[in-house]
């Protein structure tokens, strides 16, 4: 009696499981299928799907855990990244990083498992890891790794730009990734950046030059002033982002450990460069392992590492109409890519 209880309730067990399985492709897969009809225009993107028990499989049961929502895992021979999450905008990442998938500085999605009450994602890996490891001071120390040299950040910074710009243009309404942090940034074999994280882009209406957006969004990490004040962005809120993140690239600190410069208890980086009575010159603003690369490039260093300042320090204006545009800055960033080759 006792061994017949325990089957049927272990029966009823998988058949409810199953069953939660089934509703939820079933949702997902509606809703996925919605936004892609929406947001691709009909074109195939070729997405493909993953059981539960595969990627439970590939994961070793989600053995190993690189941050936040990452996880790496091995399927078909091939090493993977799974990303997890608990939002009901999971669908929005999916659809935006496969219509950006062409772009070389976006990291390409493989498919989805549809079959958890929130997708989880699964995407090419990234050899290199988080930008973050290798830019933030306190970071390189702790983990020992190779600090990144001032080339390779300037040519990552232009490369993130143009994915930004191509997100603000390329599309039939502008895409305002809302995003721009080290931490949503891998880096391949090749140390070629790719950017992740699609989850709170929003795309601009139709006829509309902004966009209201969820309440929340106004705590996000380098929220731009009218986002706090109106609830609303576009593309000139994510130039306020892009210039926190050239920030941090220049100066090798964290927005939110700032361990090397005196900084105000109530400031923040972006005060810190626009007030003259805080602000040092560039020799003492810029990260030192950078001016430590090259004796006897001082002067043409300098001279670009000011004009890295700057253009962050523009892109940080306060009022958006002061802010040039993604393409404008992808533009600049080239030009003191070829002053350092030429200058």
């Amino acid at each position: 009696m006792q061994r017949s209880w325990l089957r049927d309730h272990f029966f009823n067990k998988r058949r409810k499981q199953r069953k939660q399985r089934e509703r939820a492709f079933v949702e997902n897969g509606g809703k996925l299928l919605e936004k892609l009809i929406v947001c691709c225009n009909g074109k195939p993107i070729p997405i493909r799907t993953f059981s539960d028990q595969q990627l439970r499989q590939a994961t070793n049961n989600y053995s190993e855990h690189l941050g936040k929502y990452w996880y790496k895992g091995s399927f078909e021979g091939r090493i993977i990244l799974t990303r997890h999450s608990s939002d009901y905008l999971a669908i929005n990442d999916l659809v935006i990083s496969a219509q950006m998938s062409a772009h070389r500085n976006v990291l390409k999605p493989i498919g989805c498992c549809l079959e958890t009450p929130f997708p989880i994602f699964v995407y090419e890996f990234a050899a290199n890891g988080f930008l973050a490891d290798r830019i933030y001071v306190s970071r390189v120390t702790q983990g020992h790794h190779q600090p990144m040299v001032w080339e390779r950040r300037l040519k990552i910074a232009r490369q993130i730009a143009h994915a930004i710009s191509y997100l603000h243009t390329a599309f039939q309404r502008p895409v305002i990734y809302m995003a721009i942090d080290m931490e949503n940034i891998f880096l391949d074999e090749h140390d070629v950046p790719e950017l992740s994280n699609f989850l709170v882009s929003v795309s601009i209406p139709e006829g509309e030059t902004d966009v209201e957006v969820y309440h929340g969004f106004q705590n996000l990490r380098f929220c731009s002033p009218e986002l706090r004040a109106t609830g609303k962005v576009n593309e000139k809120s994510d130039v306020y982002s892009f210039g926190w993140f050239l920030l941090e690239l220049l100066t090798g600190e964290d927005s939110y450990n700032i361990t090397r410069l005196t900084i105000d208890e109530d400031s923040t980086l972006v005060a810190y460069t626009h007030d003259p009575a805080q602000s040092s010159s560039i020799n003492e603003t810029a990260d030192p392992t950078i001016l430590a690369e090259d004796g006897e490039g001082g002067a043409t260093l300098e001279q670009q590492l000011q004009a890295f300042l700057d253009l962050a320090s523009t892109c940080t204006e306060e009022d958006p109409q002061r802010r040039p545009t993604m393409v404008d800055v992808t533009k600049q960033l080239r030009r003191i890519e070829r002053f350092t080759q030429t200058g």
